[in-house]
């Protein structure tokens, strides 16, 4: 049929299809932002577990640190935010997993390893009970690396280059 010959929908025809269109629509749009909301609160309760350590520090650099220092304080390990944070930004960027395959230490079989680049016989001559037997474990790793540094240095507070 011709266009010209086609009826034209009354206003109410066309007021109700509107209607219809606008509220099925809403309803679409509705529906992803309801589930949405739901999964985001399932997810963000499993994130905020996982966002922190078992000791309730967030898990992450300034966390770790925090937490080393609440344990070096325990133990009498001398040792101040600012000089961790500046060593293990030196040291590995703030990886944890950050290991070094190319040193003289590599060479002879022992890479330093995490946060502060603590080969394995300095790690277990150094670590300090309460904490992780695991030289990525980036509490145990500050914290070893902390009591070397006090032994050797007087504190890591001291140490301005590779140790």
């Amino acid at each position: 049929m011709p266009a010209a010959a086609q009826p034209r929908p009354t206003r109410m025809n066309r007021l109700v299809r509107t209607l219809a269109v606008a509220g099925t629509g809403a309803a679409v749009l509705a529906l992803p932002l309801i589930s949405a909301t739901s999964a985001t609160a399932a997810t963000t309760t499993a994130t905020a577990k996982a966002s922190t350590t078992p000791a309730g520090y967030p898990n992450n650099l300034d966390g770790w640190i925090r937490e080393s220092l609440a344990i070096m304080a325990q133990k009498g390990i001398p040792g101040t935010y600012n000089g961790i944070y500046r060593n293990i930004i030196r040291e590995s960027s703030g990886n944890p997993n950050a290991i070094n395959l190319w040193d003289s230490n590599a060479a002879k079989g022992i890479p330093s390893k995490g946060l502060l680049q603590v080969i394995d016989p300095t790690f277990n001559t150094y670590h300090v009970a309460g904490t992780a037997f695991d030289p990525y474990d980036p509490v145990a790793n500050i914290t070893a690396a902390c009591n070397y540094a006090a032994a050797r240095y007087g504190s890591i507070d001291n140490v301005f280059s590779a140790y």
